[in-house]
């Protein structure tokens, strides 16, 4: 049997951490932590999202193969969230995978810092 684990955290490489945990802490409402230069971090008390400088970090364009992750957030409502994300300094790609004729399923948006994450409906 393989040994379970719980999720803990993960870390966001980018070049300015207290900028960015900011950025998250408005949008997710989780605690800020620490924030320094060099490091900061995020929590709700179960898990934690840490931000690490790193100062020659270059986002990648959407769409693209390079993409390696992005976060999912489930909002109520998803076209007010979008807009106050949009004020908090995020972008709206113009590639929409989630936006279809038929409505609305999820929407891409980039963080402040180049980070890809959607932004989901809650479950009927």
């Amino acid at each position: 049997m393989t040994t379970k684990a719980n999720l803990l955290a993960f870390s966001l490489d980018c070049a300015d951490p207290k900028a960015l945990a900011e950025f998250y802490h408005q949008v997710t409402g989780m605690e800020i932590t620490y924030a320094e230069d060099e490091y900061a971090a995020i929590t709700d008390g179960t898990v934690s999202i840490y931000f690490g400088r790193v100062a020659d970090r270059k986002p990648v364009t959407w769409p693209s193969p390079d993409k390696q992750f992005h976060l999912d957030f489930r909002v109520p409502d998803v076209a007010q969230a979008v807009e106050d994300y949009l004020k908090l300094g995020a972008t709206r790609p113009e590639f929409q995978p989630g936006v279809t004729e038929e409505g609305t399923r999820w929407v891409v948006l980039q963080d402040p810092q180049g980070h890809l994450f959607c932004v989901c409906p809650q479950p009927a």
